[in-house]
């Protein structure tokens, strides 16, 4: 049975005959009831991108009820807002800052008359964030304005002066800005001055069509024609009209286009200082200037600026840009330093590309773990890979004892971390490489760490900044690479890994109880009471290099963190508490090394060497491996790990 013909021809007709019946046609007395009944539709360009963002929904995250985000923020109050989650991650702090503007710029604060201007490293998300911020206003509701004006005005603009304070209090609105120059003529010459009658309808928000967001590339320094900023005279109309008449203006302009909406600056300190000077005026007096020798034109919108940390510094270094630098919302927009996060940013795009191969697990974390290296200060406190660690919110025993390495103190010392770096396109560029030029369809975490190596090289940095990035991949990021898959390796040998983990788990909580509070354990067989397993604790303890001077406080820390979780409603397993976990895998690991070393590593394998070794390879399927990444894993294996 041949599936029916789809008829497109009613689907645009049905687009079609919804868009006409959402367009609104009227007079003002028309609008006035509208307003009447919902205030709302009268609000300003602050509120209104605000209101996108929050009614989205906000999640308020709780960091007590959450260790690893407890280690990361502390006591912090994180807020994460839904209308970014699924485009950027591991920035929240600055998109509460970003959306901290917007709300007090909606209560008409002083952010109100403030430029909002993000500044950061290449491929940080500058542009990514003012993209969303476009799009969101383009999937807006429509606006309300006179009909045929230039600047697409708020039709409230057409109330007198003297009238303004009774139409506040009936329509219950506050009634700011005047009409344009030429919407003025228009209502004196076309409706002779019955306001009443002027024509109202509803529009849209589009980057393309330039109606409520304009944008302003960097100019030529020497060809800064202000014009693209505020419009023109039309001088094909100058023999018709007069200079000042207002029918000779062409109000075009990236303020113009812009307002109500958005007006952002690409790259905008590239510009010259002049150029910038309708900043001034657009965010503290809310006007901008009209081409020629007309009146300022009232502007109500949202001013968007970013560009890089260079040119910023060289900017505020000279003290003649204090006006321009006084009404400036600075956010920096660092890279990503949170390796669960960077690793959803790769996630998403490679997601959008159209590359099917297969990905072998721990491969986009590898190539994550480097981005995240090359961005982060040395410290004298701990080595780079640990502090990445700490960052991520993993739980680190500082030379086996059991003090906590401090995540303040270690951003307090580097307050410029995340603003140097390699960029998340450079990584995505090797993540490219390597799915090009895979021939069986398949990446691993092998092959990225060629490309990337590959593309180090072939950056154009100075040679020690190279060296550096090469020492990390070589020194840091392959051992721990060496790390992760021996652990990988070892739950592929052992039947029921997990099973064994929490066994073991279980077991040493119990003993270490009885230690700390001096009881003893009672055997579920026999019933015997045993005093707690000594031998037992050590060999879990010394996989961690807990010393014999501090089992004492390693064991009071483990059982007092386990009562924490359960008095706060917690579940408890293996993977609680991070320095303990770490011991158990290293023992796990530890007991199946040697059988590991040489079934792997064997070129001819007897029969029980052959059936060990093809349930190993079934297990590591299971957990996302390939055929091919298998095997290719394995014989990386043999020769890299459990060398004599």
């Amino acid at each position: 049975m041949t599936k029916p013909e789809f008829d497109f021809r009613e689907l645009i007709k049905r687009d079609r005959e919804e868009h006409i019946r959402k367009q609104f046609d009227g007079t003002f007395l028309d609008y006035l009831q509208i307003v009447k009944s919902n205030p709302e539709v009268a609000m300003l360009s602050h509120q209104r991108l605000y209101e996108l963002i929050s009614c989205k929904g906000v999640e308020a995250v709780k960091t007590e009820e959450n260790p690893r985000l407890r280690r990361i923020y502390g006591n912090d109050i994180i807020k994460k807002y839904t209308f970014f989650e699924d485009d950027f991650f591991g920035i929240d702090k600055t998109i509460m800052k970003i959306v901290r503007y917007f709300h007090s710029a909606a209560m008409a604060g002083e952010e109100a008359r403030q430029v909002l201007y993000l500044v950061g490293p290449v491929g940080a998300g500058k542009s990514s964030l003012m993209e969303a911020l476009k799009k969101a206003l383009e999937a807006a509701s429509p606006i309300y304005s006179l009909k045929d004006c230039p600047m697409r005005e708020e039709p409230l603009h057409l109330i007198p002066k003297h009238l303004r304070k009774d139409f506040e209090e009936k329509l219950n609105v506050k009634i700011e800005g005047d009409l344009c120059p030429v919407c003025r003529y228009r209502l004196k010459n076309q409706y002779n001055g019955e306001y009443e009658k002027f024509p109202i309808e509803s529009t849209g928000f589009s980057i393309r069509s330039r109606k409520g967001i304009g944008v302003v590339p960097p100019v030529d320094p020497n060809n800064q024609d202000t014009s693209i900023l505020t419009g023109s005279v039309d001088i094909s109309k100058i023999d018709l009209y007069s200079e000042d008449d207002p029918r000779v203006l062409s109000l075009n302009g990236a303020f113009n286009a812009g307002n109500r909406g958005i007006v952002e600056f690409i790259e905008v300190f590239k510009n010259e200082t002049e150029y910038l000077h309708t900043m001034i005026t657009a965010t503290q007096e809310k006007s901008v200037p009209s081409p020629g020798k007309g009146a300022m034109i009232y502007f109500d919108g949202v001013i968007l600026a970013h560009s890089n940390e260079a040119e910023w510094n060289k900017f505020k270094s000279d003290h003649t840009n204090e006006a321009i630098l006084d009404r400036i919302v600075r956010i920096e927009v660092p890279y990503c330093l949170e390796l669960n996060e960077e690793i959803k940013i790769y996630k998403k795009m490679l997601s959008k590309s159209k590359f099917k191969a297969h990905i072998a697990p721990h491969t986009i974390e590898i190539a994550s773990m480097f981005a995240i290296l090359t961005r982060l200060s040395p410290s004298n406190k701990v080595d780079p890979l640990t502090k990445l660690k700490i960052y991520n919110g993993e739980e680190i025993l500082e030379k086996g004892m059991t003090r906590k390495i401090d995540i303040f103190e270690l951003r307090e010392e580097a307050p410029r971390e995340g603003m140097t770096g390699i960029s998340t396109r450079f990584i995505m560029k090797a993540l490219d490489t390597a799915l090009s030029e895979s021939e069986n369809d398949c990446i691993n975490p092998i092959a990225v760490m060629e490309a990337l190596i590959k593309s180090v090289k072939e950056l154009g940095i100075g040679d020690d900044e190279k060296e550096r990035y090469l020492r990390l991949i070589y020194d840091s990021v392959k051992k721990e690479y060496n790390k992760i898959l021996e652990k990988e390796v070892t739950k592929a040998f052992i039947h029921g890994y997990r099973e064994q983990a929490e066994s073991l788990f279980n077991n040493y909580l119990d003993h270490a109880e009885a230690f700390v509070n001096k009881t003893k354990i009672k055997d579920t067989n026999t019933g015997e009471e045993l005093e707690p397993d000594e031998k037992f604790l050590r060999s879990i303890e010394e996989q961690i290099g807990i010393s014999d001077t501090a089992v004492k406080g390693f064991r009071s820390d483990v059982t007092a963190y386990m009562f924490f979780v359960m008095r706060n409603g917690g579940s408890l397993d293996y993977t609680s508490y991070e320095p303990l976990k770490d011991a158990i895998e290293k023992k796990l690991t530890a007991s199946v090394r040697d059988l590991s070393r040489i079934i792997t590593q064997a070129k001819v394998r007897d029969k029980e060497q052959t059936q060990k070794y093809n349930t190993m390879v079934e297990e590591m399927k299971k957990n996302g491996y390939c055929d091919h990444c298998c095997n290719v894993i394995l014989k990386y294996a043999a020769n890299n790990l459990w060398k004599d």
